[in-house]
């Protein structure tokens, strides 16, 4: 052989593409030479739907029939009423709630929505019409009128919502938006579509992978935890009033009932031809577009009672048997009640003068490591240590429940009350405000309900969560995670004979009892001072209370007496769950709470 053969020869193996053992070329790892692409297969998934807990469908994708009408020339009215069936009283309603906002221009173009036999009655017409535009999406529907806040709205079809709702309220846009379990589960509802990611030469023949291929993953179904009568019953009773009622399942943290009142149907922020009432709603004086549960924290009033008793029977500061008397020189008490000689009378009677005492005992006692320190030390330390047991209770953080942008509410240190009076050296009386729950602290609805659930198990819980399966699976893992906090079961055991004696005959919420029907309900009520108007009512409870199955917040701005106006909601909402129905003896306080609903106070 040649020189010149011999040559060439390795020049030839040099440029040769490599070859696997079988004899084919392998994939050129570095990609030199390949192009990256990504092919998008043609198949979509469709969006999960929505139940609730005894598998009745509350959200599904399905065919929606959209008729828009120009703007010029104007359409014949009587005519496009007599072709969909509509009387004109409907028409005009139809396309009044479909305008951007109230008293836009007439011939402002707009969207109506149409039934399978509307559309197929102006297919039938189309040549008469042609200049009726007459389309088929795949939208979310909705099969309830309730729930709204829990359910949201998928962002893709809420643009027209977001757009209007930055326009109008501006700075306050960012609380009012509320995707609710929509939004939160968006992943796992909407799926995946299937994607490739070939190399392919200058002939388009593949060459391996540049990046793993995605499967196709179709939408998950999500099953909620909601009683859709339950939460029905009760958006009834709150009506048009402001707050929420939030009921749980003490033994699982799952969300039977979650209302923000006053609320709206779910369909509205989607539908294309909502948006005059849209702009109602944005406008509102009330804000029904809060999420008032999760996002809006307020002081718990009374209610925050049972937390300092709780801490400072686990400190030593008090005990069962502790009695004060109701001193009205130190804070006013709007109850006229005999002495309370113990801890149970004290939360019959919801007495500020004796949460007074209880607290100051656990800010000012002395700890024998700060015996020698002064005063200031001491009081800061005391109010550390409170705060640290509070925050236990999934206070002042959030509680991780699955819906967006929740409140942590607040617990105030030492170091805001060092800014807020301008020294180191405050003393109790500026700070008394805690032993009532007045003042800086500050409880979201969830945290409220959170509280009934923790004493009703005597010191653990389940994080309140609305989705108790996502497709086939449980709810996300951390739901199933116990929480407890650092106070004892035997405490909080103590606090149970005064909450049910709070609905017992001299209790403050006496007039909500169940006894009648064999249920025993453990209570407390509430009434927030509010310097800007009528008072804000507070209940919270659980039943039975030596089995709970149920435990309820209550919480309505403006409302007044916690005992008159939010315990009977709270009660309602408990028989019901717990029996199906109301016992005539309290048919006449159902509808004392339904009317107070329907009036909006």
């Amino acid at each position: 052989m040649s020189l010149l053969t011999i040559l060439l020869a390795v020049m030839a193996g040099a440029f040769a593409e490599p070859a696997s053992a079988a004899g084919r070329p392998l994939p050129d790892t570095t990609h030199t030479g390949y192009t990256r692409r990504r092919v998008v297969l043609p198949e979509r998934p469709q969006r999960g739907r929505i139940l609730d807990r005894h598998d009745s469908v509350l959200v599904a994708t399905r065919s929606q029939y959209l008729l828009r009408l120009p703007r010029r020339p104007p359409i014949d009215s009587l005519a496009l009423s007599q072709l969909l069936g509509w009387n004109m009283g409907t028409l005009r309603r139809r396309v009044a709630d479909a305008l951007p906002y109230p008293g836009a221009r007439a011939g402002y173009p707009v969207e109506l929505r149409l039934t399978a036999a509307e559309a197929a009655r102006v297919r039938k017409q189309q040549r008469a019409w042609p200049e009726l535009a007459l389309t088929d999406r795949r939208r979310r529907t909705y099969t309830t009128a309730v729930g709204a806040p829990v359910l949201g709205y998928a962002s893709a079809e809420a643009e027209a919502f977001l757009t209007q709702a930055q326009r109008a309220r501006r700075g306050r846009f960012y609380r009012l938006r509320n995707g609710g379990v929509e939004a939160y589960y968006n992943g796992l509802l909407a799926g995946h579509v299937g994607v490739q990611h070939p190399l392919v030469d200058s002939l388009g023949q593949p060459h391996g992978r540049w990046a793993p291929d995605t499967a196709f993953q179709p939408g998950q179904d999500l099953h909620l935890s909601l009683d859709v009568k339950l939460q029905a019953y009760a958006e009834q009773l709150l009506g048009k009033r402001k707050g929420y009622l939030v009921a749980l399942d003490p033994r699982t943290g799952e969300v039977l009932a979650y209302v923000s009142a006053p609320t709206y149907r779910p369909a509205t922020l989607t539908a294309p031809d909502q948006a005059g009432v849209r702009a109602k709603l944005l406008q509102h004086e009330k804000m029904p577009l809060l999420n008032r549960p999760a996002t809006q924290a307020n002081p718990p009033g009374s209610v925050f009672k049972l937390v300092n008793a709780a801490v400072a029977l686990q400190l030593g500061a008090i005990s069962p048997a502790t009695g004060f008397r109701c001193d009205q020189t130190l804070v006013r008490c709007v109850h006229r009640h005999p002495v309370p000689k113990d801890l149970t009378t004290g939360l019959k009677y919801s007495c500020n003068p004796y949460f007074y005492r209880v607290l100051e005992r656990l800010i000012t006692r002395v700890p024998d490591s700060l015996a020698a320190d002064s005063a200031t030390l001491i009081r800061h330390a005391n109010l550390a240590q409170w705060r640290r047991y509070a925050r236990s209770f999934g206070l002042d953080s959030v509680l991780g429940v699955d819906l967006p942008r929740e409140a942590p509410g607040f617990l105030p240190t030492a170091t805001y009350y060092d800014k807020a009076r301008g020294t180191r050296n405050w003393s109790y009386r500026s700070v008394y405000s805690l032993s009532i729950g007045q003042g800086e602290i500050n409880l979201t609805g969830l945290q409220m309900a959170n509280l009934a659930a923790i004493i009703a198990n005597r010191g653990w819980y389940y994080p309140p969560h609305l989705v108790r399966s996502i497709g086939t699976d449980g709810p996300l893992p951390r739901f199933a995670e116990r929480q407890r906090t650092l106070v004892d079961s035997v405490h909080f055991a103590a606090l149970v004979p005064g909450m049910v004696a709070v609905l017992q005959p001299g209790g403050t919420a006496e007039t909500s009892s169940l006894g009648d029907v064999g249920i025993t309900v453990a209570g407390k009520t509430g009434t927030v001072e509010n310097d800007e108007g009528d008072d804000h009512a507070a209940f919270i409870g659980f039943a039975p209370a030596d089995n709970p199955k149920i435990a309820v917040a209550v919480y309505l701005e403006n409302a007044g007496f916690g005992a008159t106006a939010a315990a009977p909601c709270g009660v309602l909402v408990i028989e019901k769950y717990l029996r199906g129905s109301i016992a005539p003896r309290r048919k006449r306080l159902e509808q004392r709470a339904q009317h107070r609903g329907r009036r909006g106070y």
